[in-house]
């Protein structure tokens, strides 16, 4: 028998699992699939098949929460102009080899009609949906696994790092091509939580490289018409930079610029993340899911994101009725007075969602800076308590956040089994006096000001990137931390910015420090560890080099020993099969991670709300979202206006 995982929240049946073949029992449809109106003339003038012929042999079957939809309408949402690719990833980009169901509770099959795992926890074999086809119409099979495998993620050229989704222990994946449709993922050492991590954000890595599109770009497959295809390309110096320009890792914006890029996403690119004030995707001919009457989805024939600078317009355009959706950037209380009080004239209503961070505010200080007397500093525990204790979090609460939230560290929920109350409550207490004795310690001299001064008799100056994201007032908080910094001795100065800018900063490492706020707020803190310990995904970079050194020990930075060994402790969180020996080498690591205390904590999440017009079904109420959980992607396909949409 295989081992079964259950977590708060969370079932997950991973050993020795082969699941049921989602659609297999219902190959009667197959004359009777419905397509949306838009494509009949396409197939009618014989420039799409028809849609038996682009569905796979057995599509995924979604369950409808309201019931069968409508097609038809063009769902108005909204973006920020710089650095918010992730909202479109949120979107339309969560189609995975599996996935969490919409309540996240177990993961299902998804590109992938079966799986199973070792008893070992070391192998992992995925049979893929039979005709599965690209949004081109060419076959999406293993062989486009392949070459994300062999091609990409081990091509230290295009994938120096390799993502911590695909190593254990800082030793990669090795995976194999069974037949046409079957993979298998081997890894040296068990892997408990793959199944699980693959469910995430991340897990679309190998399912997003088409073959037979991309390597007219790779130089193994096209070494002689490189040079050309570089000369047409002027900005990329080299085929690997040309590469990079096609697609992205990580959806960065490549990824959402490239017209041409075949997908699996319910609705394709038409206009690109760019200079346009607008994004445009229309529906993908060729997406392999149904609903339970054959009617292939999504409903919904596109989708517009109106690209601002400003949340405060977004929630302005939300409240006259221009759009459809909304959530990013005004989702908390800062906006929803406003918000609420502008539902009839903007013909929306409030959905709830369960947020899921550690944190919604957190200070991140560069511990891998490249100046070494910062290096020296932040790498100081000291000196991030007695920062910690010079912040008085209630009053940024109560001035910034309208009450809302409570102070706390990074740290699980307070109703989840795996709480740590010494790490959400440890060092929160506003205490300047603690403060000043501590960093009196570390740098005892000032200078006129009061400002104090680091060991080459230069003042000790922080440059904190702020961006405006999310709609948490990140530089309404840091004039506040500014503020309590510079009465006990720190200088910190603010350096607003964009998203797209701040990514290109701690990509080259580069930041002193920046706030944002943290995942691993409930059961995601098994996979998503980034906020706890020095790990490489979007968004945290606290400690690149050690992060870069933990998925791959021939790269970035060898870590001190405490945090080589809180490392090792995670290591031990992955490797585990059976659910109490997780469960308790988390808590060991938990409490580990509160030992070393990484980063500076300020909030708790407040509650978070979106809104969808009241012409919207099917709308999930109570949707979970996090870091790498991205929704409303999952459940987008099947919403629909039951009545006809502007």
């Amino acid at each position: 028998m295989g081992y079964q995982q259950k977590l708060r929240g969370l079932v997950v049946s991973t050993g020795l699992l082969t699941t049921v073949l989602w659609g297999a029992t219902l190959p009667a449809w197959a004359a009777d699939y419905k397509q949306a109106p838009m494509l009949d003339e396409q197939v009618k003038a014989g420039k799409l098949p028809a849609v038996a012929e682009r569905l796979p042999e057995h599509p995924y079957v979604e369950t409808m929460i309201d019931g069968v939809g409508k097609y038809g309408g063009t769902l108005r949402t909204t973006i920020l102009a710089n650095g918010d690719q992730y909202n479109l990833t949120r979107t339309i980009a969560n189609e995975l080899l599996v996935r969490w169901d919409p309540k996240w509770q177990k993961v299902m099959p998804s590109l992938a009609e079966e799986f199973k795992a070792s008893e070992d926890a070391t192998t992992y074999t995925f049979k893929l949906r039979k005709g599965l086809k690209w949004s081109d119409g060419q076959p999406f099979n293993a062989d486009d696994i392949m070459f994300w495998y062999e091609d990409v993620f081990m091509n230290n050229a295009l994938s120096p790092a390799k993502n911590p989704t695909f190593t254990v222990a800082g030793k990669p994946v090795k995976v194999t091509k069974i037949d046409d449709l079957t993979v298998e993922f081997k890894f040296e050492s068990p892997y408990g939580l793959f199944i699980q991590q693959l469910a995430y954000g991340q897990g679309h890595l190998p399912v997003i490289y088409p073959k037979h599109y991309l390597k007219q770009f790779h130089e193994k497959y096209n070494k002689d018409g490189i040079p050309a295809l570089l000369k047409a390309n002027p900005a990329a110096g080299d085929w690997v930079a040309l590469f990079n320009s096609k697609v992205s890792l990580t959806f960065q914006p490549p990824f959402w610029q490239n017209l041409a890029l075949p997908t699996l996403n319910p609705w394709i690119l038409t206009v690109p993340y760019a200079d346009s004030e607008r994004v445009v995707a229309s529906r993908n001919p060729y997406y392999w899911k149904v609903d339970t009457a054959g009617n292939q989805l999504p409903y919904i024939d596109g989708i517009t994101w109106a690209k601002l600078d400003d949340p405060q317009l977004m929630a302005l355009k939300m409240t006259s009725g221009e759009f459809d959706f909304a959530f990013r950037h005004i989702n908390n209380s800062t906006f929803k007075s406003v918000l609420f009080d502008g539902q009839q004239t903007g013909n929306y209503k409030f959905v709830d969602v369960k947020d899921l961070p550690a944190n919604d505010a957190v200070i991140l200080l560069n511990l891998n800076s490249t100046d070494p007397v910062k290096r020296k500093i932040f790498q100081n525990k000291d000196f991030r308590i007695a920062l910690s204790r010079a912040i008085n979090r209630q009053e940024i609460i109560d001035l910034v956040y309208v009450g809302q939230g409570a102070p706390a560290q990074v740290a699980v929920q307070p109703e989840h089994e795996l709480f740590n109350e010494r790490e959400a409550k440890q060092y929160t207490e506003f205490d300047p006096k603690a403060s000043v004795a501590s960093l009196d310690k570390i740098m005892p001299k000032k200078d006129a000001e009061g400002f104090r001064l680091d060991e080459t008799g230069k003042r000790f100056t922080i440059n904190f990137m702020v961006a405006d994201v999310f709609g948490l007032s990140y530089p309404d908080v840091m004039q506040m931390v500014q503020k309590y910094a510079k009465e006990v001795g720190i200088d910190i100065q603010l350096r607003t910015t964009d998203r797209a800018r701040l990514n290109t900063m701690w990509a080259a490492n580069e930041q002193d420090a920046y706030i944002w706020n943290c995942v691993g707020g409930l059961s995601e803190v098994y996979t998503d560890p980034r906020c706890y310990m020095p790990f490489q995904k979007a968004d945290i970079f606290f400690a690149m080099k050690w992060s870069e050194w933990y998925s791959n020990h021939a790269t970035g930075e060898e870590p001190p020993e405490n945090i080589k060994a809180l490392m090792a402790a995670y290591d031990k969180v992955n490797a585990a099969v059976t659910d109490d020996d997780r469960r308790q080498k988390m808590k060991d690591f938990l409490n580990q991670s509160a030992d070393n205390f990484l980063n500076i904590g300020i909030s708790r999440p407040m509650p978070k709300y979106m809104m969808t017009s009241k012409n919207l079904k099917n709308v999930v109420n109570g949707i979970p979202i996090t870091g790498n959980l991205w929704h409303p992607a999952p459940t987008l396909t099947q919403w629909y206006f039951d009545k006809p949409a502007k």
